[in-house]
Order: structure tokens, then C-alpha cells, then sequence
């Protein structure tokens, strides 16, 4: 008796202890008795009858995520692989209905995605089905809310994560972008080029503007200073001519001097030879007297020319004879 007592007692512990069960948060428990529904329990500590109540499944009340690969073609018959992940979760109020309505609710949302984006795509070109994936994400997302919801679950988003073509397709567009680029990378190039020979040629012709402004200064202030030079010569007895001539013999020497002050300059002075300056002097000379020359004969010419009375033209006929009339 004993023994029989103590194994009703541990029996009956057990049966009690199997009464109590616990629910997870986020989640809740079908309990059917005698197989038919009984009751939906949420998270916490539960009691069910024993034997008379069992667990017959348990329902996952997050949100969870169904990855779909889906190959398609597009408009252009281009063949494409599409991911398409989708977000979703059991209605707390309609936990009966995911657990009794779907065996495979997974299997029931790929073949919705399948439906729809095979639907959709075959619309779009390839470049507008990389521009357009939110409204395929959208249509799918639309789609499945509306076939879903009936069945106790809720479609939160629907995401296109991933497009991949065909490996030759993606090596053709790499190239079409990379000569596009290369395209534009000319025309910059190109507009950069024009814009530096235009900048060089205006610095190259307000340079020779500069210079030639520069030289005329120098010039303009050279020949002032020969007529100070000729002029204080003049003033110590030495006349135009000779002034002159002594000028460029000077200016000679100072330059064979500046030449050879540098000791890498290539220029050549022609001519050079000590009787350069003689040479150069006796010239002067020569052709100041023949300019002297050349002047006073025109002058003598004009003053002739001014003595000369002009010639008044005469009426009528040159002779006083009248022409005689033909009888």
C-alpha cells in the first residue's frame, strides 16, 4: 500500500505539474481539446486541463523576414536575377487564422512574389527596372497585403535588394558607362585646352602690347636723350655732325662691353672688328654731308621756283590775226 500510495502521489504531481505552462513574449499558444480549437493563450503563465488540453502549436509574433530569388526577363530580353525580401508578421488578433488557414504560409508568400514580379518586370527595360524597383517593391507589397490579410498575417514592406543580370549584360553596361565617361572626360579636356590657348593667346598679346609699348617709351626716351647729349655738345663747340658720330661710336663700344660683361651670351655683334667704330664714324659722316647736300639743292629749287611769275591764261585766240571768213 505504500508503494502504490507513493506512486499515485508522484503521479499525481506530475499531472499537476503538467497543468501550468508558460508562453514567451511575443508569441502565444494554440490550446485544443480533444482536437477541436479550445482557445488562444498569450505570454505568461497558463493553465490548461491535463490530458483533456494539449499544446497544439505555438505562433511566432515578430516580424520576420522571407528572402525570394526570383528569375525573370526583362521587356528588352534581357534575363535578370531579382531578391525580393519581404517583412511580415501574424496579426495578434487573427492567430486562428495563420494557424489554421496556411500548413506553409512561406511557400503561400513566394508564390505571390513570383506572381507579381513576374508580372511587372517583363513591362520595364533593364535600365528602368534598376530606376523603377521601388514601384515593383510596392506592387508586391500591395499585392500581398491583399491576399495575406485573409489568411491572419500582415505584410509590413517589401524590399528589392538585389538585381543581377546576365555576367556578359553587366560587362556590356560597364563598358557602355566607361566609354560614356571617357566622352565626357574628352569634351572637358577638350574645353580645358581651348580655354588655356585662349587665356595664352590674350597673355601673349597684351604681352607684345606691353613690350611694344615698352619699346616705344625706351625709344622716346633714347632719342631724348641724344637731343640733351647733341645739345650739350653743341655747347662746347662741337657741331650736330660730329656730336652725332661720336654718339654711336659710343654707343658701339658700350655695347660691345655689355656683350661681353655676360658670360653666356650667344650673341654676335657684326661688325666687331676695332675698325668697326672708324668705319661706322666716316659713314656717319658721309651721309650726313650728302643729306646736307640734298637739302640745300631743294632749297635752291624752291626759291626758283618762287622768283617764277605763273602765267595768267589769255582769252580768245593766242595770235591778234583774225581768222579770216570764207567769202
Amino acid at each position: 500500500m505504500g508503494t502504490a500510495f507513493i506512486i499515485i502521489i508522484v503521479i499525481g504531481l506530475f499531472i499537476l505539474m503538467s497543468s501550468f505552462f508558460t508562453v514567451k513574449q511575443q508569441s502565444s499558444v494554440i490550446i485544443e481539446r480533444f482536437g477541436k480549437f479550445h482557445s488562444v493563450r498569450n505570454s505568461g503563465l497558463q493553465l490548461k486541463i491535463p490530458i483533456v488540453d494539449r499544446l497544439a502549436g505555438r505562433v511566432n509574433l515578430k516580424i520576420q523576414q522571407l528572402d525570394v530569388i526570383i528569375e525573370t526577363k526583362t521587356k528588352d530580353n534581357v534575363f535578370i536575377k531579382m531578391k525580393v525580401s519581404v517583412q511580415f508578421k501574424v496579426i495578434q488578433e487573427k492567430v486562428y487564422d495563420a494557424f489554421y488557414k496556411l500548413e506553409y504560409p512561406h511557400d503561400q508568400i513566394t508564390a505571390y512574389v513570383f506572381d507579381v514580379v513576374r508580372a511587372e518586370v517583363p513591362k520595364l527595360k533593364l535600365d528602368d527596372v534598376f530606376e523603377r524597383k521601388d514601384d515593383i517593391a510596392i506592387a508586391v507589397k500591395r499585392e500581398l497585403n491583399e491576399a495575406m490579410t485573409t489568411y491572419g498575417y500582415d505584410i509590413i514592406n517589401t524590399l528589392v535588394t538585389d538585381i543581377d543580370p546576365d555576367i556578359q549584360v553587366k560587362n556590356a553596361m560597364n563598358r557602355i558607362n566607361a566609354a560614356d565617361r571617357e566622352k565626357t572626360a574628352a569634351e572637358f579636356e577638350a574645353e580645358s585646352s581651348r580655354i588655356r590657348i585662349v587665356a595664352k593667346a590674350k597673355a601673349e598679346a597684351e604681352s607684345k602690347r606691353l613690350q611694344g609699348q615698352g619699346i616705344a617709351d625706351q625709344r622716346r626716351e633714347i632719342a631724348r636723350g641724344l637731343v640733351e647729349s647733341v645739345e650739350v655738345l653743341n655747347n662746347v663747340g662741337i657741331n650736330s655732325q660730329e656730336a652725332s658720330a661720336l654718339i654711336v661710336v659710343t654707343q658701339h663700344y658700350d655695347t660691345l662691353q655689355a656683350i661681353g660683361a655676360d658670360a653666356n651670351s650667344n650673341l654676335i655683334l657684326l661688325p666687331n672688328s676695332p675698325q668697326a667704330g672708324s668705319d661706322m664714324l666716316n659713314n656717319m659722316v658721309a651721309s650726313f654731308t650728302a643729306s646736307n647736300q640734298v637739302g640745300e639743292m631743294m632749297k635752291k629749287n624752291n626759291k626758283k621756283i618762287v622768283k617764277q611769275k605763273p602765267i595768267e591764261p589769255q582769252h580768245g585766240y593766242e595770235d591778234d590775226t583774225q581768222p579770216e571768213t570764207q567769202q
